[in-house]
């Protein structure tokens, strides 16, 4: 018997999706409320860590407790974000420990009736089942480790369990996909090393933010299945940060998943060529100014500034919820399977979001757009946390047998 192509079998898979028009509200909150949604990247943490109390509805931001009840959200990976200037600083592995202790303190310690600290899969579900939010933590920017494994162990034993490579900065041991000016090089040989110590330690390799090298070389040397923890498909909207179709085609091969961005630049093509993905000179401005802004030390003074370049970055293209879904449809289509996608918002890390999808509250109409667009509520279980599951059990699992 002859096996069809796996692009057929996909296209095939895909076009037995059935579009409706008859989704009833209780619908929608029966299936929004079965699932466990995990979204693996939220930078409320920038703010946390300057003092912002996530309690409390507030009017700007897109995270606080109050809309993460309303939008039904599970479990949170929040962002121990590390700029490149502590990097140049000197002072990545401060930041980190004050960027891990924002989410320990100042969000579950604060907190603790809401939020419940976990480290595994089996952690996320058992939160769940208490009414809890689970609150876990991805170190994003490699350079946090300060070229030191023993600083990966370090924070993989204050409850780290994923890191992103890079960030829009190379390091010294591998390339993004921001640093346009240096050789594409991927992985050098410590950093393959950092893959195999994560891979020992139960740490999933997060390739967001990576040059396409470095997640080939990823790819290749990592035991366990790796993912994007908030990236989109460049096929819809052709940026450096976005997955190329053979890049999603090869990590789904490999039991990955590529957990779709909201921001409107990875999301449209139009928001994309209108933002500094897409213009030079804009990029540059940007650049300077996020330079600029690091170097301003209080806190409240800080925020207001970036609100300020935010604001002056000129008209933007919004993306809408549609286009998140079209995203979804995409990595379906391309791999013949809803197991290797899911959501990583980068919700209060982007400047513009998807109408429809404005903060964290609003989850419940991207589960009736996915059931509008004829997903079961079984293949929506897996898109908002059960695929996640799987890898990071499959890391466990990978690190019990090291």
């Amino acid at each position: 018997m002859r096996t069809l192509p796996f692009f057929l079998l996909a296209v095939a898979a895909f076009a037995q999706r059935t579009p409706r028009a008859d989704v009833a509200d209780a619908e929608v909150a029966k299936v929004h409320k079965a699932a466990i949604l995990i979204d693996t990247h939220n930078d409320v943490t920038s703010a946390t860590v300057d003092g912002l109390d996530i309690g409390p509805l507030r009017k700007e931001g897109h995270t606080d407790l109050a809309r993460l009840k309303q939008g039904g959200v599970g479990a949170t990976f929040f962002a121990v974000y590390v700029g490149a200037n502590y990097a140049r600083e000197g002072k990545a592995a401060n930041r980190t420990l004050q960027m891990i202790d924002t989410v320990r303190h100042d969000i579950v310690g604060k907190y603790p009736n809401d939020f419940e600290f976990v480290a595994t899969a089996d952690g996320i579900v058992a939160a769940r089942k208490k009414g809890k939010f689970a609150a876990l933590m991805g170190i994003e920017g490699g350079h946090a480790i300060e070229d030191s494994l023993r600083l990966l162990r370090d924070f993989y034993a204050l409850g780290i369990r994923y890191m992103t490579l890079t960030h829009s900065n190379s390091n010294n041991w591998a390339d993004s996909s921001g640093d346009i000016e240096k050789p594409n090089n991927g992985l050098s040989k410590f950093g393959k090393e950092v893959v195999a110590e994560m891979n020992r330690l139960g740490m999933m390799v997060d390739i967001s933010h990576v040059s396409d090298k470095t997640f080939y070389d990823a790819l290749e040397v990592s035991k366990a299945p790796i993912f994007a923890s908030h990236s989109s498909c460049r096929a819809l909207s052709p940026i450096p940060r976005n997955m190329t179709d053979e890049m999603i085609v090869a990590l789904a091969k490999k039991q990955g998943v590529v957990q779709i961005n909201f921001g409107c630049e990875f999301l449209n093509a139009k928001s994309a060529a209108a933002s500094p993905f897409g213009n030079p000179e804009m990029r540059k401005k940007m650049e300077e100014a996020m330079k600029a802004l690091g170097e301003i030390k209080d806190p409240a003074e800080r925020r207001a500034a970036m609100r300020k370049m935010m604001g002056s970055a000129g008209p933007r293209v919004r993306a809408t919820i549609d286009d998140v879904v079209a995203h979804i449809n995409h990595v379906v289509k391309l791999t013949g399977s809803v197991d290797f996608v899911g959501i990583g918002s980068d919700y209060d890390g982007v400047g513009c979001v998807p109408e429809g999808l404005d903060d964290v509250s609003k989850y419940p109409a991207l589960t009736r757009k996915l059931l509008e667009a004829g997903y079961t509520a079984a293949e929506i279980g897996k898109i908002y946390g059960g695929n996640l599951l799987r890898v990071m059990r499959a890391a466990e699992a990978v690190a019990a047998k090291s």
